[in-house]
């Protein structure tokens, strides 16, 4: 394995900007008047790169003490070089909000206190003077920053934590998909192959000694394989059709996983769908959650249904952000538009009254069956 001496996360944003701030440290020491001569001033230099190197690669106890060494040796840079060096704790104050532990985070913040104070007293005598220079607001911005990129670090954690979820929910559905085919294929088919193997082994058997025994045999295996042959059409079919209800409970499971709090609300009367309209709507209301789950970074999502005058509905409500990154195009929605398009229905996209999108999936009831002799 080849040895990495950056890491990967963070070789993109942060290397080109480490490199800089590195060079200008260098060249702000070197350029300093130099109480403790050149050797002294490269041991320090190496000192400070360490602490750096440890925190880089580090989350756990030693990014702390790295922290709080490259602390005391800015409190040196400060105290005897250059004061305006005190700029370069920046540098760990980003990299100590990467910690894993709270208490190592608020030590390391607690050492960036004692190293402003101490410095400025060394400086001026008088510490209480501190708070009317230009050095307080920047150390409450040094404090702050581990904070604010601890927060940063936790949500993009919990982001890959919920893809990493839902794509385990999707492997689970897909395996228990491939099982249950496979009992459908097994129970359906399995005894009505095994009797036209018998029956077919039977008429050979007699194919010599009883020829007319042999011709029932063979017609009632040709009777079976067309019954297997209509077995296998109606399990294909089933296949392909998607219930409603099933999708309801399927919508319910992701929203619930994803954080999303999910309200129902039901009409009173429930039309009797066709097979295709019922796996439309359900294809629909399918990519429809999953707008929600992607892209609305909503809290509550309300799915209400009614039917009128001939006309089936279905509204999906969330209190997300809504059209502010862009709209919904190429989201998805080309694809439910398509669909109920193909029942003679209407797709509305709107926003909802709590800021978020409602989705409105209207369908007429009297076209079905037309539809489904096509």
């Amino acid at each position: 394995m080849k040895y990495k001496w950056y890491p990967d996360d963070q070789i993109e944003k942060y290397l080109i900007v480490d490199l800089i701030l590195t060079v200008l440290l260098i060249y702000g020491v070197l350029t300093a008047d130099n109480p403790i001569g050149l050797v002294g001033s490269f041991l320090l230099l190496g000192l400070f790169l360490f602490a750096f190197y440890v925190s880089l690669w580090f989350r756990d106890w030693r990014m702390l003490g790295s922290t709080l060494l490259g602390c005391a040796v800015i409190s040196v840079f400060v105290m005897f070089y250059n004061e305006n060096l005190v700029y370069f704790a920046f540098i760990f104050s980003d990299l100590l909000g990467r910690v894993r532990s709270k208490t190592h985070m608020v030590i390391g913040m607690f050492g960036f206190i004692v190293m402003y104070v101490g410095t400025h007293m060394y400086l001026r005598g008088d510490w209480t003077s501190f708070f009317g220079t230009t050095h307080f607001p920047i150390l409450v911005l040094l404090v702050l920053l581990p904070i604010a990129i601890h927060m940063k670090e936790r949500s993009k954690l919990l982001r890959q934590e919920l893809a990493t979820a839902n794509e385990k929910l999707e492997k689970y559905i897909q395996e228990e998909e491939r099982h249950r085919i496979a009992r459908d294929l097994h129970d359906t088919l399995g005894q009505t192959l095994t009797m036209i193997t018998l029956k077919s082994e039977l008429a050979i058997r007699l194919i010599d000694k009883n020829t007319e025994q042999a011709k029932r045999e063979m017609n009632e295996v040709m009777g079976t394989s067309r019954f297997a042959l209509k077995q296998v059409r109606e399990l294909v079919t089933s296949m392909k059709f998607v219930s409603l209800e099933e999708e309801m409970e399927h919508t319910a499971k992701f929203l619930d996983s994803s954080g999303i709090h999910l309200s129902l609300g039901k009409s009173s009367s429930t039309p009797k769908l066709s097979k295709v309209a019922e796996t439309m709507l359900a294809l629909s209301l399918r990519e429809a959650i999953t707008n929600v789950i992607k892209h609305s970074k909503a809290q509550h999502c309300r799915i209400t249904s009614e039917y009128t005058d001939d006309w089936y509905y279905i509204h999906i409500e969330d209190d997300g952000i809504g059209f502010e990154q862009g709209g919904m195009e190429g989201n998805g929605l080309n694809s439910i538009q398509e669909r109920i398009r193909l029942l003679k229905g209407h797709t509305n996209i709107a926003a909802s009254s709590n800021g978020g999108v409602m989705v409105t999936l209207s369908v007429p009831v009297d076209q079905q069956e037309r539809i489904d002799s096509k």
